[in-house]
């Protein structure tokens, strides 16, 4: 099956709502189709991140990546935290996760980031096979804290 990767653009968010609404039931959020497609709307319209998807021949949307740029103190650079990445359950083992990581990482390339980050789930074992089998090193000399506002 020929996959094409590309940015996504406004009439990628039907499609894309979708796809970033089975990623958060993934992740054991309640469905919420609405509140995904506004979410991915203002993303794309406000441009405060780069999404890429994986679309097929027919126009389907196989899986995205969502990048957020932030900025690294010590090496006076930007970088992209590799927030979101999914591939739907039918075009999954075809090699569309490694081809997004690999459009993330031409970003950060084309933006003279100084690198991309990532979090994942540590029960997450296609994930945690896939990051290391792309070229991440798992960083285990820090702690990673997180505070909840609640």
């Amino acid at each position: 099956m020929n996959i094409t990767i590309r940015k996504a653009i406004t009439a990628d968010i039907p499609g894309l709502s979708s796809l970033f609404d089975r990623y958060r039931v993934f992740y054991n959020k309640q469905t919420d189709i609405g509140a995904a497609r506004l979410f991915i709307m203002e993303r794309i319209k406000q441009g405060d991140a780069e999404i890429f998807v994986a679309e097929t021949e027919d126009g389907t949307l196989a899986g995205f990546t969502q990048l957020y740029p932030l900025f690294s103190s010590t090496r006076m650079q930007k970088m992209w935290l590799l927030n979101d990445l999914y591939v739907s359950e039918n075009f999954r083992g075809q090699g569309i996760s490694k081809a997004l990581i690999a459009a993330a990482k031409a970003l950060a390339t084309e933006t003279n980031a100084c690198g991309l980050l990532l979090e994942t789930a540590k029960t997450n074992t296609i994930g945690n096979q896939l990051y290391p089998a792309t070229g991440f090193e798992l960083q285990d000399e820090s702690n990673f804290y997180f505070w909840t506002n609640k």
